[in-house]
């Protein structure tokens, strides 16, 4: 139990240092709890390779959140139960979402813009434009460090140095945007896979590039032949992640691999053809105007005059004008199960914590999840008051589980968020809260993980100090 703060004594501010999703929805948290915020963030002082702007919050990879079901997609889950737990992320998620399937994805500028404007907008938060190269002073008792996959050398090696570990790391890559009105829509059609339609969509929120037979096994032959970028010496040896691979390391893995990854055909009809596509290239709305388009899943290391040569090959693609080409950065994480505590902290020096995709989750939710955790535990510490743990029948508390001891340190790698973290359930339950009799299907096993966890977050946020304090 946290020593209670002396009657009239003012909390020490928290000080959170990277201002991605993480670290802006730690600040958000904390601040709406009323604990004094100073959010640190580098840019424009120190670039990075790859951030293209100097807003908080911006989304590098893709604009996408993935699922947003919230009754079958554990993904979706997460984004619902953090929602419920106010949740700014996911509010400006909401205000500028873009057509997408089944998918929730956002305007990138936009959603920048919203969490810039809403954490300027609170007294108690101050945005300091500055490197914390290396260890945050001592003077700093509380400290959230959000860096990313992009944390600056001086600090990583004084995590390093801290921990007597070194630093995991993996590449991270980005998918090319094409100009929408760049697309032969004469040959490419707009639909979503089964027609789905997500947040803000109608059914038709990709378009898709059809390939035969011949043209899918040329495209294949030119990703695995085609020049890559070179890497630097120290990033040689760095693994990829598999939920981000580039695309000709795909192609290398087998000429059918791309047919059962993200050039599926199934769910998709050409009505421009009646024989149906061998592979399919799907692109995805990445702005709310609608005029930028990523090619889905087509992240990737060639280089630049490489990707304008064969990603112009695919069919509707010939006259494409590309808004950005792909490109690839190094990420680190560091061994959460291994250096961290139950409530994020480090455990060699804990008034540090750690949030986002340093401490090892993938994906942009998962990284602002954890800091959302990572704000209320250091608001409720700062504050003297007990701060209960989300039941790990929840997203949010199987991810944290995972994090601080539910994986083999020895074998730690990224994850997103997924049903395999939750712990078992009883008999299958629907929506409604009926219980299913005889052996369940698949789509009902999911749907009882998600009334669980929702059922069991309710008297969680019920109990959180922070939460009342901030009402």
């Amino acid at each position: 139990m946290t020593d209670h703060v002396r009657q009239n004594e003012k909390p020490h501010p928290l000080h959170i240092i990277g201002g991605g999703l993480a670290g802006c929805e730690a600040a958000w948290q904390a601040a709406r709890a009323g604990i004094s915020v100073v959010l640190h963030e580098m840019r424009p002082h120190k670039r990075t390779e790859a951030h293209e702007t100097d807003g908080l919050a911006e989304m590098v990879c893709s604009n996408s959140f993935r699922s947003d079901d919230h009754q079958t997609s554990a993904v979706g889950l997460l984004h619902e139960e953090m929602r419920r737990a106010g949740s700014l992320v996911m509010r400006a998620a909401d205000a500028n979402k873009v057509p997408a399937g089944s998918a929730l994805a956002v305007d990138r500028d936009g959603f920048s813009r919203t969490i810039e404007a809403a954490l300027m907008a609170l007294p108690n938060i101050t945005i300091n434009r500055s490197e914390v190269a290396g260890l945050p002073p001592a003077e700093w008792k509380s400290v959230i460090i959000a860096t990313g996959p992009l944390t600056s050398a001086p600090l990583a090696e004084a995590i390093s140095e801290l921990t007597g570990a070194e630093s995991l790391a993996f590449f991270d890559a980005i998918a090319p945007i094409v100009y929408a009105d760049s697309i032969d829509l004469s040959q490419a059609w707009r639909q979503s896979r089964y027609d789905k339609a997500g947040p803000g969509g109608t059914g038709k929120d990709y378009i898709n590039c059809p390939l035969d037979a011949g043209q899918y096994e040329a495209l294949v032959a030119a990703l695995v032949t085609g020049e890559k970028t070179l890497f630097k010496e120290w990033e040689r040896n760095t693994p990829y992640f598999e939920g981000c691979l580039p695309i000709e390391v795909m192609a290398e893995r087998g000429s059918q691999t791309l047919r059962f990854g993200p050039m599926k055909p199934v769910g998709l009809t050409n009505p421009h053809r009646p024989e149906k596509s061998h592979a399919v290239v799907q692109l995805r709305q990445d702005n709310a105007l609608g005029t930028l388009y990523n090619i889905v899943g087509f992240q990737t290391k060639l280089k630049h005059a490489e990707q304008t040569r064969i990603f112009r090959s695919i069919p509707g693609l010939q006259n494409a004008r590309f808004a950005r080409l792909g490109g690839i950065h190094r990420n680190t994480f560091i061994n959460s199960p291994l250096l961290l505590d139950n409530r994020l902290r480090l455990k060699a020096m804990p008034r540090l914590r750690f949030a986002g995709q340093i401490t090892g989750v993938e994906g942009y939710v998962e990284s602002a999840a954890i800091g959302l955790l990572a704000g209320l535990f250091a608001a409720a510490e700062l504050r003297g008051q007990d701060m209960p743990h989300p039941p790990v029948s929840t997203a949010m508390g199987a991810l944290l589980q995972h994090l601080t001891g539910g994986a083999a340190a020895d074998s730690f790698q990224p994850m997103n968020v997924n049903f395999g973290l939750f712990p078992p359930v009883g008999a299958p339950m629907t929506p409604d809260g009926k219980r299913v009799r005889g052996k369940a299907k698949k789509p009902a096993r999911k749907e009882s993980f998600c009334v669980r966890a929702l059922q069991d977050q309710q008297p969680w946020l019920e109990s959180l100090p922070t939460i009342s304090a901030a009402t």
